[in-house]
């Protein structure tokens, strides 16, 4: 399960049962802010899909240093290990978002609020989908 984690969403991916391919599932509200992390959503999305890992996006800067959403991101995966005991990973997210709105603007010629609505979700399938290509199926490595 691939995870685009923000401050007020968490954009949720899923691979195929092979682990070639990713699809966007469902974006999870959050707020930070309130504590509220919508973990146990996350871990009934990962029961009904038969996850076997998660892997989280890290918003690295350019230069590839870490800041906050570093942070943020590593935290959840600490918070999301206590709820399930399944292995966590986490990917190289840099340029995803932009490339998603890229690609919800030409390639879908979506609408601002259209792409609000499903830009972390796609966000989540990029990151899961970069890291299969670059791990291969993840049912080999856990």
């Amino acid at each position: 399960m691939g995870l685009d984690v923000g401050s007020k969403t968490v954009g949720v991916a899923v691979s195929d049962q092979l682990g070639w391919t990713a699809q966007g599932v469902e974006i999870v509200r959050i707020n930070e802010d309130e504590e509220v992390f919508g973990l146990e959503r996350v871990v009934e999305l990962a029961k009904q899909n038969d996850v076997v890992g998660f892997v989280i996006g890290l918003p690295k800067n350019m230069n590839n240093t870490s800041g906050p959403r570093v942070d943020a991101a590593k935290h959840y995966g600490e918070m999301l290990q206590t709820q399930i005991d399944l292995p966590i990973d986490f990917q190289d997210e840099r340029l995803t978002t932009v490339e998603a709105q890229r690609m919800l603007i030409e390639e879908a010629d979506a609408s601002r609020k259209k792409r609000y609505q499903v830009i972390d979700k796609l966000a989540a399938t990029l990151i899961l989908q970069n890291y299969l290509d670059r791990k291969g199926k993840l049912v080999n490595l856990l």
